[in-house]
């Protein structure tokens, strides 16, 4: 069976992208008693409160009448923000908890790639949780690193 957001994807896209915008993504976040549908927005121009307001209109008339959720849930339509590029040292302390995808110059245990869970910075290496492992980067053997958006 296909998860909800999947379907809503499915269902948005069309019209999101017929308004001018780039459909991001799509969480379905239920948390006890509340569920939120949230709908991330971009396009070239950045995205303002008022293409928020009219993505959130045509999305809740598409809702409506399809009723993809059964249940009474709260629709966020917002910007993905940034894919904001990490260099220094601070920049891995200040967005310690972020997800992140980092690139090395050379494989550490096996492998360049890394997309997980920022834990910060400690002795001159970045430390990232990938799977539930905990991986030491060192700092200086960076290709790049960006937060992922």
């Amino acid at each position: 069976m296909m998860a909800i957001s999947d379907q809503i994807e499915q269902l948005i896209e069309v019209p999101i992208e017929t308004l001018g915008y780039e459909l991001v993504g799509v969480e379905h976040i239920k948390n006890g008693s509340n569920t939120v549908l949230r709908i991330y927005i971009d396009s070239q121009q950045g995205i303002s409160i008022e293409d928020c307001e009219r993505v959130s209109h045509q999305v809740s008339g598409i809702l409506e009448v399809e009723e993809p959720i059964a249940s009474a849930y709260s629709l966020e339509v917002s910007s993905p923000g940034f894919d904001r590029p990490l260099f220094k040292e601070q920049d891995f302390v200040r967005f310690a908890g972020s997800e992140v995808k980092i690139t090395m110059k050379l494989p550490v245990q096996g492998r360049r790639n890394f997309k997980g869970s920022l834990q910060g910075v400690s002795e001159g290496s970045i430390l990232i949780e990938v799977d539930g492992e905990v991986y030491e980067l060192p700092l200086t053997k960076l290709s790049k690193a960006r937060l992922v958006a």
